[in-house]
């Protein structure tokens, strides 16, 4: 086989590969949607009324300021923990 030949077979190898992942990632997502769809429609999520619900800019607010308060010693404690892993002051 010439070099032009070796490289035109190795083209076709490399195309018909790339078809073949890009295939089975498309089945994949389909797959995925289907099972997706059917768990929903056999177990749905229980949905609260809109009336109970508290007004979502006061929640996300006081949400955000809550988690970062809670978070903050926990952000502490894993950057000394790496400091000291890492031998740094």
């Amino acid at each position: 086989m010439t070099s032009s030949e070796l490289m035109l077979e190795g083209l076709n190898l490399m195309f018909a590969g790339m078809g073949f992942v890009i295939f089975f990632l498309f089945l994949l997502i389909y797959a995925i949607e289907f099972a997706s769809k059917i768990i929903n429609r056999f177990f749905p999520e229980n949905e609260s009324p809109i009336s109970s619900q508290p007004n979502p800019s006061q929640s996300t607010a006081v949400s955000n300021v809550d988690d970062v308060t809670r978070l903050r010693p926990v952000i502490v404690a894993a950057i000394a923990h790496h400091r000291r892993q890492q031998g740094l002051k």
